[in-house]
């Protein structure tokens, strides 16, 4: 198993430091280890008390997992003074593992980390040990004493960072304009391209640092190890979770958990669809033929693609019903009935649809919570927008039930044939109801 280890600050608040490395480390399949250099009394809105621990602790900590459990890479973020700084890099001078540098110099809030007379330090002893140093634009202004205010600057600041002794530079983006990291290796440069992104970002630095290491320690190459650690957190902030009142954490267990989530989802969904096939449901399919959706569980429920359905839906062959592959992104339609339900209840997860009958109505509401929408109220502006009568319909029939009812139909509009939608939790509590409806 691939062994890494962070040597950093503690955060008490588990967004950041210590923590979030070793998560990263975990969302990889690497074993993580650390060294902790300080523990810091801080939450979402800031730090309010720092005590760092001997120098004689933290060397000591290095030692004592290099020679037993061995290192395959290391990382280094909060250092705090010159004494932490140049005993970290007097002992991993002894040791031929990469060393990723994130220089943490400032908080998320504000609060210094790397104090100002422990710099000229870290230039000296820490730059020379590092195979690759991943400043963002503040701490690459710093270290090389150019004011970066487009690409042009950056790789001129990369340049000067790299005579300091790293033998990579890696100049994250999420600081500019274009959330572009560029890297500055071997004499070329190499730019990974991304999009700004809403979501938390507290811990970001520490953990795509931390994801670089991981994948060192596997043995990956320099630029796939950060492809990688780009990708990683790129979903470590979209699927950040709302904590504090400050600002809120990075998720680093996206990486790992969205897939794993996946395949719960799946699993669950063909074992329904597999036992809905056994049932005499001909009479129930539409026209247009019968789905099945099931969302990933927030937060991972973001769009069409995080929503699973039936390519090419449930149809009739002859006196039986014949499904399709399950896949995701299958089912626009019921996928935006679905997203749209779970803005009201995260809970609710599944939904299918079965053929419009009025008398199969009537007997629905003795047994269950029923509402509508009525397309002729769609007002024009929604007409209009692609994609737009499925959300606008089912939020108007669950503000008029008060809640997520068991069922909402429609009776269609021109060109558009009537439907009756069942919602539950999951596959099996809408297989539940259906049942029910099929006995009635």
């Amino acid at each position: 198993m691939a062994k890494a280890l962070t040597i950093a600050g503690s955060d008490s608040g588990g967004g950041a430091g210590i923590q979030a490395d070793l998560k990263t480390f975990a969302s990889f399949g690497v074993h993580g280890m650390s060294a902790i250099t300080s523990i810091t009394a801080q939450n979402t809105v800031g730090v309010e008390a720092i005590f760092d621990l001997p120098p004689w602790l933290v060397k000591k900590q290095i030692e004592c997992l290099a020679e037993d459990i061995g290192i395959d890479a290391a990382k280094t973020g909060m250092l705090s003074n010159k004494e932490i700084v140049r005993g970290v890099a007097n002992t991993l001078k002894k040791y031929d593992f990469p060393v990723v540098v994130d220089p943490v110099m400032i908080a998320k809030s504000g609060a210094y980390l790397l104090k100002e007379d422990a710099i000229d330090a870290f230039i000296k002893y820490i730059l020379p040990i590092a195979f690759v140093i991943t400043p963002n634009k503040h701490e690459a202004e710093r270290l090389s004493g150019i004011k970066i205010k487009n690409r042009e600057d950056a790789k001129k600041a990369a340049k000067e960072i790299k005579k300091l002794g790293a033998e990579a530079v890696i100049i994250k983006g999420g600081h500019m304009q274009v959330a572009t990291d560029l890297l500055y290796y071997k004499g070329k440069f190499i730019e990974y391209k991304g999009k700004k992104i809403k979501g938390c970002t507290h811990g970001t630095g520490c953990s795509f640092s931390a994801a670089i290491t991981a994948n060192l320690a596997k043995g990956l190459e320099l630029e796939k190890a950060i492809f990688i650690a780009k990708k990683f957190i790129t979903m470590a902030i979209q699927y950040g979770e709302k904590i504090g009142h400050g600002h809120c954490p990075v998720n680093p267990l996206a990486y790992m958990a969205k897939n794993a989530e996946k395949w719960k989802v799946y699993e669950e969904l063909y074992e329904a669809v597999e036992e809905l096939k056994k049932k005499n449901i001909v009479d129930f399919i539409p026209e247009v033929g019968m789905n099945f959706a099931y969302a990933l569980p927030m937060p991972y429920a973001k769009s069409i693609d995080d929503v699973l359905g039936i390519e090419g839906r449930i149809v009739r062959a002859g006196k039986k019903a014949k499904a399709g592959e399950i896949k995701f992104g299958a089912s626009r339609h019921l996928a935006k009935a679905i997203l749209k339900a779970m803005e009201f209840d995260s809970n609710v997860r599944a939904v299918m649809n079965i053929k419009y009958d009025e008398d199969v109505l009537k007997r629905l509401r003795r047994r269950f919570s029923v509402s509508f929408y009525d397309r002729q109220e769609e007002p024009e502006e929604i007409k209009k927008k692609e994609g737009a009568t499925i959300p606008w319909g089912i939020e108007n029939a669950i503000r008029r039930a008060g809640k997520i009812p068991d069922i909402i139909y429609h009776k269609g509009d021109v060109g558009k044939e009537p439907m009756i939608l069942i919602f539950g939790k999951n596959p099996k509590d809408v297989l539940r109801k259906f049942d029910e409806i099929r006995k009635m």
